[in-house]
């Protein structure tokens, strides 16, 4: 009752593709998988693209290093029954090394015949003396009910060194929750396949070479792509092709053939007509759950439909919401792709789609979508009933741009008879750019009857407050708040706005007890940490930290609101922003450059369209990093750029400083004729801004720090009365990081006077201030003169105790060209690769496994490359070190710690 093995197979299917020189390695899921030695089964699952094949031909590589005996099964369609598919099985055990010599048992075939199959292959894995590692690639091609419950058994009766490793686009129907019960599976799936950033800019790198894509671009290809490899991979190609095309790579993306016949080819061709409607419809949705399907497909099925996209991988991902539902939402590039088929194939069901969304969603008290999908449907009336009648608890940040769009298209006069809906419209319009508009709207509902609205009647002096804070009128936000500081409003989002315009008019002001002490008398209840406009509040008191100068606190408080900001409403939100803004700052003066550069990539509303400290601080962290890491050319070309775009926005405090980091850019330039001209524009700013209360006295400050830089050379003495000044302005509001900036410009000044003793104190107060708030691009940026000083004062012994120990950190940050004239160069090392022969990393790679006695064939196998390659790599190694044999140059290596 047997049927012996006749089948041909192809000999390529029991090796796995080749992995290119320009892969990613993708060293946190191989970690995962490095638990695989003591389970019975790894499972990757995953959509079309994501990089399944790609990890398990990595995973397969490490087993081999490690000694392992490996076997690789690609199925296709043809294995769905069966026979065929245990016929490519016993096929890759023998391949692989298994002495499995055996019939196979027929479709027809008993239990007892199936077990005694099952029973060959155990014993004879038993007797092997190492582990296997058997990888199955493209599982899902297997249907048949036998061939599940044979690759079942033999999960359940194999041997501790026999391990399946499966990747698949769905979920198999094997026994998984017994498995996990008993800590023998290991799972890889949809949500772990992704790229991070990282990954994304390691491969980009790899393959268009490195810096040929910037850090605006990069992270535009990440969010566009949500890390999905094949279409970053598809861009990639895209830009090789078209360099061009750079300037449009959201639209790029977008118009690709390429993606979009991929899409129709892997993803969409194998659903049923019906499921691929269904997911046609739900793409109008940023989100959606089952009763919201249900309700708007009218599909009765919506729950069994959803759990089969989940099941078939369809680029669903879930979301994490404050409740018990299941929530999902598409890939972007997918969802995009599934509503371009919908326009095209029913565009008048598009209109009606939205309709019923947005009524759902307002009956669930969602406003924010159900004002998107009114907007979209075309029904404005409904939209502003929504609005009108929408709880307190429901407001928030997310649906003030799409309330605003909405708000505008009604008529004026029905603005007017509806004083609540033009309080919305106030608020709003007060938290943008537009304050001229915010104030017009605000006269006219300061004209109407507010009887009926007290609730609106005591919000006043907040709209007001919030259209001060676009004029950088700080002193006017404190006048109008305060008086409301201790009687809590029963908004919460009224609330949080108040506490955060009032902790940052106190911030400005100087005064920071204050600013914390609103948090310590009203604090955020944890039920409301993701409160959007409470994390606008949180980023606020943090953003006090880095005005008062203290990037150390600043980065150790910084870091999770904007995590929990990115998380609970989106990584362009305003508390996102918020807090981009505030930690780039802090990255960039603690020296981490490559966090600064991340933080603030493709964040353009920073640059746009925000609040004027978000634009001060993200203006500057991008032209410094420019600087540091593009040139000064492109530097000083975005600073004027940005320095008119700040100007049409009439935000002139913004200008004071990007016209003071142009000073100092020309400066270090040596265009001192330029840098002229830079100093007589902040100088008339400065006299045109008669007000000298609140935060626009930082403007004469700025004035007089770039006066001195200019004056340093011909006019010492002069200089020093102009930092002064500066100084006794950052004195006067608590600015930290201004009062180091003036100590240290002033005693090198005092230094080119010979007036070392008053340099000496000058010196050492900016070092100390240095070290207790965490400063490293104040001195750095500095240049020259601030590090030859520093280093003199060391040699001299001028320095001691806390103060020596930070001065010799911070030398480490200044090039080798400052410092290099002295003893406080001395302690510089010279990186060991300057001394060592340049290997590559695969030379590296083989030697490793040189160490670990593998003969040249064995290193072929693993690194899935011909033996020639090998014995090439290691003559290329010979002779870059001078030595004849394997064991030489192992020694070698491990002598320059590059292999264990």
């Amino acid at each position: 009752m047997t049927t012996p093995f006749t089948r041909q197979l192809v000999s390529t299917r029991f090796s796995p593709p080749r992995i290119g020189a320009r892969h990613v390695t993708r060293a946190e899921l191989l970690a995962q998988l490095q638990r695989m030695q003591h389970c019975r089964l790894a499972l990757v699952t995953g959509s079309a693209g994501y990089g399944k094949t790609t990890l398990l031909a990595q995973w397969r590589q490490a087993c081999l290093k490690a000694g392992a005996e490996v076997g690789w099964l690609s199925l296709t369609s043809d294995d769905k029954g069966y026979v065929d598919f245990c016929t490519a099985l016993f096929s890759a055990m023998q391949r692989s090394g298994l002495p499995v010599e055996m019939d196979l048992p027929p479709e027809g075939a008993s239990a007892v015949a199936m077990d005694t199959s099952i029973a060959a292959i155990v014993e004879a894995a038993v007797d092997l003396p190492k582990d296997l590692y058997l990888f199955i690639d493209d599982y899902h091609y297997v249907e048949a009910p036998l061939a599940h419950k044979f690759l079942q058994k033999l999960l359940d009766h194999g041997p501790g060194n026999l391990h399946f490793v499966i990747a698949s686009r769905t979920a198999p129907p094997l026994g998984l929750s017994r498995l996990r019960m008993m800590d023998q599976i290991v799972e890889v799936d949809s949500a772990g396949l992704p790229f991070d950033l990282a990954e994304t800019r390691a491969f980009v790198d790899e393959n268009l070479g490195p810096g040929k894509v910037n850090a605006d671009e990069l992270a535009l290809i990440h969010e566009l792509t949500g890390g999905w490899p094949s279409c970053i991979q598809l861009i990639v190609i895209m830009l090789k092709n078209r360099p061009q095309t750079r300037a449009v790579l959201d639209d790029l993306v977008w118009r690709s053939s390429d993606l979009q016949t991929y899409l129709s080819e892997e993803v969409m061709a194998h659903l049923p007509a019906g499921l691929a409607e269904f997911a046609e419809a739900l793409s109008i949705f940023r989100r959606f759950n089952a009763s919201l399907a249900r309700f708007v497909t009218g599909d009765p099925n919506a729950d069994e439909l959803l759990r089969r996209m989940e099941d078939e991988n369809l680029l669903l991902i879930r979301v994490d919401l404050d409740d018990r539902l299941s929530w999902f939402r598409f890939h972007p590039l997918f969802g995009e792709f599934l509503a371009t088929r919908l326009a095209r194939r029913e565009p008048g069901a598009v209109r009606e789609l939205h309709r019923r969304a947005s009524q759902r969603f307002a009956e669930h008290g969602f406003l924010a979508e159900a004002v998107r999908h009114a907007s979209a449907a075309e029904d404005v009336e409904f939209a502003a009933s929504v609005i009108e009648r929408a709880a307190p608890a429901t407001w928030s940040l997310e649906y003030l741009s799409p309330m605003l769009h909405l708000l505008e298209q009604l008529p004026e006069e029905t603005l007017l008879r509806h004083p609540r809906l033009l309080f919305f419209a106030c608020l709003a319009v007060a938290m943008t750019t537009r304050p001229a508009k915010a104030s017009a709207w605000l006269a006219q509902l300061e004209a109407s009857d507010l009887t009926a609205h007290p609730e609106i009647a005591r919000s006043l002096p907040i709209i007001h407050a919030a259209i001060a804070f676009q004029h950088d009128d700080t002193q006017r936000m404190i006048e109008l708040l305060e008086p409301h500081r201790d009687a809590p409003l029963e908004n919460p989002f009224l609330q949080y706005m108040l506490v955060s315009e009032l902790c940052a008019a106190y911030n400005a002001a100087g005064r920071y007890a204050d600013a914390r002490r609103l948090f310590e008398t009203q604090p955020i209840p944890p039920a409301d940490e993701n409160n959007d406009m409470a994390l606008v509040a949180q980023a606020t008191l943090v953003s006090g930290m880095l005005i008062e100068g203290n990037a150390l606190e600043t980065e150790h408080f910084g870091a999770a609101p904007l995590t929990r900001s990115v998380h609970a409403v989106g990584r362009h939100s305003i508390s996102a922003n918020i807090c981009a803004s505030v930690l780039a700052d802090a990255y960039y003066e603690l020296d981490r450059i490559d966090d600064a550069r991340e933080t603030i990539a493709n964040r353009r509303g920073l640059l746009q369209s925000s609040g004027p400290d978000m634009l001060i601080r993200a203006s500057l962290c991008r032209v410094r990093l420019d600087l540091l890491q593009e040139s000064p050319d492109v530097a000083l070309a975005f600073l004027q750029r940005q320095i008119a775009h700040l100007r049409s926005m009439r935000q002139m405090r913004a200008v004071a400083h990007l016209l003071a980091e142009q000073v100092k850019m020309l400066l270090l330039k040596r265009d001192r004729a330029r840098a002229q001209e830079a100093l007589d524009s902040l100088d008339n700013l400065a006299l045109s801004q008669p007000a000298r209360q609140g935060v626009m006295g930082e403007i004469p400050a700025l004035a007089a720090l770039a006066r001195a830089r200019v004056l340093h050379d011909e006019s010492p003495e002069e200089a020093l009365r102009a930092l002064q000044a500066a100084r006794s302005h950052a004195d006067a509001f608590g600015r930290g990081r201004l009062t180091a900036q003036t100590d240290l410009l002033s005693a090198v000044v005092y230094t080119d006077l010979k007036r070392t003793d008053d340099a000496i104190v000058c010196l050492v107060r900016a070092i100390e201030a240095g070290q207790r708030l965490g400063l490293v691009r104040t001195f750095v940026d500095e240049g020259a003169p601030a590090g030859k000083l520093i280093a003199r004062m060391m040699r001299e012994k001028r320095l001691g105790g806390p103060a020596l120990r930070y001065a010799a950190e911070l030398i480490e940050k200044f090039p080798e060209s400052v410092v290099a004239e002295g003893p406080a160069s001395s302690t510089r090392r010279v990186s060991a690769s300057k001394l060592q022969p340049m290997l590559t990393p695969r030379e590296v790679e083989i030697l490793g496994l040189v160490a670990q006695a593998m003969s040249n064939k064995r290193i072929a196998l693993a690194l899935n490359i011909t033996l020639e390659t090998v014995k090439w790599n290691l003559r290329n190694i010979f002779a870059k070190l001078g030595v004849s044999s394997r064991y030489d140059a192992m020694v070698w290596a491990r002598k320059q710690e590059l292999i264990e």
